[in-house]
């Protein structure tokens, strides 16, 4: 489907990049051609994720770490990959999350998932807006939430609070900047499992296959078909979409969302029974 140079010249920057969907998105846009900068908090991690994806595609990949937690540290970043080159796309990736009953959350709970993913997002987002803005070059920033973002979800609601706040701005600014030619699009996925955040928030193999294997598809998302959907929306042939929420969760959100969809549970004897009986 991709052109092995579909992202040829384009300059990125993958916030939480060295580990997990970030990585994999960061190694798919590298083999597509694009000049690659990767972000975390992790120098080690990063070191060794940018050598890896340099390695596979032939290419250089710069990397930086950087607290998204500060708005200061965040710049100074921002400006470190600029003294490289103007950037082409952001891409938000960077998140935090744990499950908890929401009555024992302490205030620091809460600020570290509010901090990576609401402001963090934010701070680098208006970084880079502020300088596409300032050269009256184009931009695309595409953010990572999920499907509830929308709809809230019980004990993760920090990162709930978080998403929808992420998409939010999404959409406000895709309206706001559309006129400055800067798009901004986000992708809401469904289970995709990485060993970080399956070890915080699904606590036994049990659980971990019914959290897989709930949607209508049966199966847990690939990290390629994310990284090519995301690699599409960063593309200029995706160009006229701005604003948007992409949903990649094998249609977990909408099974969720009808109410009849627990019908889904009956046999065929079940539904034998519930036939009119004839005369």
């Amino acid at each position: 489907m991709f052109r092995s140079d579909l992202l040829a010249g384009r300059r990125l920057l993958v916030t939480g990049g060295g580990t997990g969907l970030g990585f994999a998105m960061a190694r798919r846009f590298a083999e597509l051609g694009a000049e690659l900068a990767i972000c975390g908090r992790r120098e080690a991690v990063l070191a060794s994720a940018a050598e890896r994806i340099g390695q596979e595609c032939g290419r250089p990949v710069s990397a930086h770490v950087c607290d998204l937690r500060e708005p200061d540290a965040v710049e100074a970043m921002i400006d470190r990959v600029w003294q490289q080159g103007p950037l082409d796309a952001l891409v938000n990736n960077a998140a935090g999350n744990f499950i908890a009953r929401s009555e024992t959350l302490s205030a620091r709970g809460l600020d570290a998932v509010l901090g990576i993913v609401l402001h963090g997002t934010g701070y680098a987002t208006l970084a880079c807006g502020r300088r596409w803005i300032a050269e009256g070059r184009p931009g695309n920033v595409l953010s990572i939430v999920t499907t509830y973002a929308w709809t809230g979800s019980a004990f993760v609601v920090p990162s709930a609070m978080a998403k929808a706040g992420v998409l939010a701005m999404t959409r406000s600014l895709a309206v706001e900047w559309g006129p400055k030619r800067i798009r901004l699009n986000a992708i809401a996925p469904g289970p995709f499992p990485t060993p970080g955040a399956w070890e915080r928030l699904v606590p036994n193999s049990e659980l971990a296959r019914t959290f897989e294997t709930r949607n209508p598809l049966g199966r847990p998302g690939r990290h390629q078909e994310l990284a090519d959907l995301a690699s599409f929306l960063l593309a200029e042939e995706s160009g006229y979409i701005t604003g948007e929420v992409v949903t990649i969760d094998g249609g977990e959100w909408l099974q969720g969302a009808g109410q009849f969809n627990f019908l889904s549970r009956l046999s065929p004897a079940d539904w034998d029974a519930l036939r009119p009986k004839k005369g």
